[in-house]
């Protein structure tokens, strides 16, 4: 692939918009994904490079800065790498064995520091759901003190699945002020969806965490792995139950059984900690109503990506276009879009997150401690690999049947001659994977936009053949097949959401059943 001259990214930052939405998506998805970009992994140069090209579109479209420090809000974060061929554990007991780390068993790097050793009994916990509210509790008459936790993916079919994507996201925070030591998280191999020789592969690049202890979900060492689904069986092993027939269970999103485990689990895990800082871009296009505008609608993306790891078929430069430069594009055709029309009342955020792929690090950061006055943010609408791969006919929204935000996505679509579908995947946690979790963790209501499909369709299958495929991998480049027109229009239908939230007379808010409803 081409790598653009230090020249030819100035002009591009420089230039007008184009007349056409679709060409100028694609210089700017380009310039990101481009291999002298290197993949803009947090923390780096490359991706400060990424970022002042960013600003260079922002300052061209007239928006003003509103970081905390011009068009940027640093934020700090402790670098964690966990060395798996360093990393040592074994089965203990009846039957144990040594495990495989970076093989079989993958130690993960995020969420906070791991500890050095470990040495604790097993127990599966189901789905892991604490759902009492629902009449799902996972939880109910467990010790998990002391233990390390087994979960499996999926859940009760009669659970949304922004409500089972919530609970998965409070489970490690859940487990930790009860005393665990630990969690080990299995997936069906049905519900794989990145392979794993590719799990393997980022399991080998750094986690981050907050560099302030204050602004972590847990403050004490805490254990974290996965499974290759292909032997998983082991951790089952004499206890009477086979993986094979839980696997079968959680695939119909029949209930699961809880037991110990026979074996423990003991483990030296070899890791290596350093200091960086990277910057979230804030921008702002100031409303017209001299009350409104002291509220903001949030538009968003992340900018940061893999950066370069370990090669696959030769490339080793993890580009990320769709994930998520098309995102970021997408932000900035729309600031084109609401600052060519009538200004809207409330003002409009443009928010580009760093350290996203560390596990939404950005976006919590801005949640928690925003550039503008706490409570003024209405809503959050964001962009994460929304795969403009087939015609837009369809979107999903996960969460919009949370608050009255898919209402208004609804009207928006019906006036577009589109249709707003319920997610087609529940439990593959997109609610929970985008940077507008974030907002709605803190009471605002948010929604992610993604092109929709409808199982066993064939939009389906591009879509698992893309994540199979390209998904965190090199692949995803500047290379594959793209419908860019078709991604302006879905563009231009946030831009329309955003400003009908923008000049309602109300701010959103939660639905009365809704589990964010405070």
């Amino acid at each position: 692939m081409r790598i653009l001259h230090a020249a030819c990214l100035v002009f591009l930052s420089l230039m007008p918009a184009m007349a056409d939405p679709a060409a100028q998506w694609w210089a700017d998805v380009s310039a990101l994904a481009d291999d002298g970009m290197k993949g803009r992994l947090t923390g780096t140069d490359d991706y400060l490079r990424a970022a002042d090209y960013v600003i260079g579109r922002l300052k061209a479209e007239g928006l003003s800065p509103a970081g905390s420090n011009g068009y940027f809000q640093p934020v700090a974060f402790e670098r964690q790498l966990v060395d798996q061929d360093k990393s040592h554990a074994e089965l203990t007991g009846a039957g144990g064995r040594a495990l495989a780390v970076g093989d079989e068993m993958l130690i993960l790097s995020g969420t906070g520091p791991r500890p050095v050793t470990v040495d604790a009994p097993l127990l599966f916990l189901g789905y892991g759901l604490h759902l009492p509210r629902e009449g799902h509790d996972d939880f109910a008459g467990q010790n998990v003190k002391g233990k390390i936790v087994v979960v499996l993916s999926g859940g009760p079919s009669d659970i949304s699945g922004a409500v089972k994507s919530n609970a998965r996201a409070a489970r490690i925070m859940q487990l930790a002020q009860r005393g665990a030591a630990g969690i080990i998280t299995l997936t069906t191999p049905r519900q794989l969806e990145i392979l794993w020789k590719r799990q393997k592969l980022v399991a080998r690049q750094p986690g981050m965490y907050f560099a302030d202890p204050a602004l972590r979900d847990i403050h004490a060492p805490f254990f974290l792995a996965t499974f290759d689904p292909a032997r998983s069986g082991v951790l089952f092993a004499g206890s009477g139950h086979s993986f094979t027939a839980l696997c079968a269970l959680a695939d119909a999103s029949k209930p699961l059984p809880r037991f110990a485990l026979p074996a423990r689990l003991k483990a030296n895990v070899a890791a290596a900690r350093s200091k960086v800082t990277s910057p979230n871009i804030v921008a702002k296009l100031e409303g017209g109503d001299p009350r409104l505008k002291k509220e903001y609608v949030g538009v968003s993306a992340h900018l940061d990506h893999l950066g370069v790891g370990a090669p696959i078929d030769g490339d080793a430069i993890y580009n990320g276009a769709m994930d998520d430069a098309s995102g970021v594009a997408a932000v900035l055709d729309i600031a084109h879009r609401l600052k060519e029309g009538p200004r809207p009342r409330r003002s409009i955020l443009f928010l580009i997150f760093t350290a996203e792929e560390k596990g939404l690090l950005g976006s919590a950061y801005y949640a928690q401690r925003p550039t503008v006055p706490r409570g003024s943010i209405v809503a959050d609408l964001n962009f994460d690999m929304p795969l403009p791969l087939w015609p837009l006919r369809t979107i999903y929204a996960p969460g919009q049947e949370e608050s009255s935000l898919g209402a208004d996505a609804a009207a928006v679509a019906q006036s577009r001659g589109l249709t707003m579908i319920p997610d087609p995947l529940p439990d593959r946690n997109v609610f929970i994977r985008t940077d507008q979790f974030s907002f709605v963790r803190e009471g605002v209501p948010a929604l992610v936009f993604k092109f929709g499909f409808a199982l066993g369709s064939p939009e389906a299958r591009i879509e698992h053949d893309w994540r199979a495929t390209r998904y965190h991998s090199p692949s995803d480049d500047l290379a594959q097949p793209v419908l860019k027109d078709e991604a302006v229009k879905l563009d231009a239908f946030v831009a329309a959401l955003a400003e009908r939230v923008a000049n309602a007379r109300t701010r959103p808010g939660w639905r009365p059943d809704s589990i964010f409803h405070p």
